[in-house]
């Protein structure tokens, strides 16, 4: 059986699905757009901030907590292939911003907040 330190250093090593997803609202249609060097990891701390009612973004918290989780989907927009070992974060922000440009998930429509110009 493995250490823990040989589990972790295993984990650390693991490539991870890595791209841009968005969390929509269900009953109202309202949209998060964000980007992930680790997509299971990303939703599962989402969940866990909107579940504590600590998530930052104060619009996204107030509609969980009034429709609840089962009113809520996150859905990968789109995964990036992993081919070589690189930092992927420069990719992983334009494309988020491609999305954010194509899908204007600002208010009243979304939950992002508009680009600073």
């Amino acid at each position: 059986m493995k250490s823990r330190k040989e589990l972790k250093q295993a984990y650390a090593q693991m490539k991870h699905p890595i791209g841009v997803y968005q969390v929509k609202n269900l009953t109202n249609g309202m949209l998060f757009i964000g980007s992930s060097l680790n997509l299971p990891a990303m939703w599962n701390r989402l969940r866990m901030q909107l579940k504590s009612g600590t998530h930052t973004n104060k619009s996204l918290q107030e509609d969980w907590d009034q429709f609840g989780e089962d009113h809520f989907l996150f859905e990968v927009l789109e995964e990036v292939q992993q081919d070589e070992d690189r930092d992927y974060s420069r990719d992983l922000t334009a494309l988020e911003n491609l999305y954010l440009e194509s899908l204007q998930p600002f208010a009243p429509r979304g939950y992002n907040r508009p680009p600073r110009r």
